[in-house]
């Protein structure tokens, strides 16, 4: 009870036996070389800005002082600090606390070594 077979195709191809390499994607929508900087740009002469030295903000000061209202001041740090003040005096005051906070915060200064000096 075999059906028909079917007639030969011109567009049959043989299937492959073993692993193949995936076609490689070629890029022709660029004319010529691709530009590294622009025309004019000096790049051998300074280092690179993105290259860190290893150093990272951890608190941040944010004082605002429009001419004619209140000043506002707000310290926030990594460590979970966050404090802020409103008035001449208690930001001057809040300065002078998130100074002191720089010399005290556990992620500027290490505790290993406190227990021993």
């Amino acid at each position: 009870m075999n059906g028909p077979s079917r007639p030969p195709l011109k567009s049959v191809t043989d299937t492959p036996t073993g692993p193949q390499a995936a076609p490689q994607v070629v890029d022709t929508t660029t004319a010529g070389e691709p530009k590294v900087a622009a025309e004019g740009v000096r790049t051998a002469l300074h280092p690179d800005p993105q290259a860190g030295d290893g150093r990272y903000p951890v608190a941040w000061l944010r004082i605002t002082a429009p001419r004619g209202a209140t000043p506002t001041a707000t310290s926030t740090c990594l460590c979970g600090r966050d404090r802020s003040a409103v008035g001449n005096r208690r930001v001057l005051d809040l300065i002078v606390d998130h100074t002191t906070h720089r010399d005290t915060c556990p992620l500027r200064t290490p505790q290993e070594g406190r227990a021993a000096a």
